[in-house]
């Protein structure tokens, strides 16, 4: 199953929350001296282009990251994160958008560590480009579900891991729960970050119920901007899982969700939750 491009949904809301909470994480990491890792699963291809094809397809961004271009009143968080977006683009200009390997390359320090896995040929050739000569990552064409216990621990001991899957097939659920229980056996201190979309069918909710009993220090940040298509399908919205959360975090989204949810709400019952 390598049908899934991400090309086709970059900047959407969703992109939006993942790495704006994302680059917060990493900002956290970077106050203590001690590098890092930064494991990311479904690495993607890195860069989008917002004025390609598969972007315009259905022009998700329009109702994402395009609804904060002109805002003048940003939070500071959000601020932060389309600054890190400004800087991937000529000045005025929004057609690149980056991917969660460009905002880690963007946000680590000299010592950190990236390793980027993507298993779709193409986006990984894409990636292999946009990184060849980025001596702080290292990338690998393999199954992120099934290689990331080899890594664990990093040799710093102190790591970040990203898992963003396309959920295309429903074994993927699983595969997240029983990823993170072996890299939690494996290194319990890492701090492990799930997106998972919110959709009508309602997976993630059990996800999230096996999720909740691998550890005590969690924190569920999620929004809800869009109904169901006249088919009762769609993503209604998305949501990050996090095991061992920088201990601001929570603090943190509390200030910023309103104003984001306001901003990319699409109907008027647009919500959010913090748990």
């Amino acid at each position: 199953m390598l049908a899934y491009r991400h090309a086709f949904h970059a900047g959407n809301h969703a992109d939006v929350l993942k790495h704006c909470v994302l680059q917060q994480i990493l900002m956290y990491m970077n106050q203590k001296d001690k590098p890092y890792w930064v494991i990311d699963t479904h690495a993607g291809a890195g860069m989008y282009s917002l004025a390609s094809d598969y972007a315009n397809t259905k022009s998700e961004y329009l109702d994402g990251v395009a609804r904060l271009w002109d805002c003048d009143d940003l939070p500071p968080v959000l601020r932060e994160y389309m600054n890190l977006i400004q800087l991937c683009n000529n000045k005025g200009d929004w057609s690149l958008y980056p991917g969660s390997p460009e905002v880690i390359r963007r946000t680590i320090r000299t010592d950190d560590r990236m390793r980027l896995f993507e298993l779709h040929p193409t986006d990984f050739d894409i990636l292999q480009e946009n990184f060849e000569r980025d001596r702080q990552a290292k990338l690998f064409k393999s199954d992120g579900f099934a290689s990331l216990k080899a890594l664990l621990p990093p040799p710093t001991r102190r790591a970040v891991i990203f898992m963003d899957p396309p959920y295309e097939i429903k074994t993927d659920y699983p595969k997240v729960v029983d990823a993170l229980q072996e890299g939690l056996a494996r290194f319990a201190e890492g701090v492990y970050v799930v997106w998972y979309p919110i959709l009508t069918r309602g997976d993630h909710i059990r996800m999230l119920e096996s999720l909740r009993k691998l550890s005590e220090k969690t924190l569920n940040i999620a929004m809800t901007v869009q109904e169901p298509d006249e088919k009762g399908f769609g993503m209604l919205g998305s949501g990050l899982f996090i095991i061992n959360p920088p201990w601001t975090l929570k603090d943190t989204m509390q200030e910023i969700m309103p104003y984001l949810v306001e901003k990319l709400a699409q109907y008027p019952g647009a919500s959010y939750e913090i748990s």
